[in-house]
């Protein structure tokens, strides 16, 4: 298998992610879940996905959609296809898989995978994590990773447009 068809086999359906992770679970692997836009790829971003790979065997990334982005952004966002940045993060060598959902949170995915860890930046609390709560009531651990100071890509945007 060539290094890009590594990055493809690691974009995945909801439908195979059910299977994947439930093949991880019969192995004895724990599984982490994170989501976001991921829309520039910034140091804030790795280090979010660099601690929630550490709490797990495995990483399991949802993914917005660009109509979901859009939806959640505005209108001029995404910058990046979901495609391009599925692939950004899928060459991440601690992200095992990458899925692009539609909806506007991940809580359907949450309920599908039932991971036993979930990982969320520290712009959110346990009470405004997405699926925490249930994440909880399986058992399993919510971690937050303190923000990262100077790195938000709303910031590397207007950044960007003072060039």
């Amino acid at each position: 298998m060539t290094k890009s068809e590594i990055l493809q086999h690691k974009i995945i359906s909801s439908d195979e992610a059910v299977r994947v992770v439930n093949s991880w679970k019969l192995k004895g692997y724990k599984t982490a879940f994170t989501n976001g836009c991921f829309d520039i790829l910034h140091k804030g971003h790795i280090k979010v996905l660099t601690e929630a790979a550490q709490t797990a065997n495995k990483l399991i990334v949802g993914l917005n959609s660009d109509s979901s982005v859009k939806r959640l952004k505005g209108e001029q966002r995404p910058l990046h296809t979901a495609t391009d940045r599925a692939m950004l993060l899928a060459a991440l060598q601690y992200v095992d898989a990458v899925v692009i959902f539609e909806e506007d949170t991940p809580i359907e995915l949450i309920k599908a995978l039932r991971p036993e860890v979930l990982v969320k930046g520290g712009d959110y609390t346990l009470d405004t994590i997405v699926g925490a709560d249930l994440v909880l009531e399986n058992g399993g651990e919510v971690v937050v990773v303190p923000t990262e100071p100077g790195y938000a890509t709303s910031k590397i945007i207007n950044k960007i447009q003072n060039i």
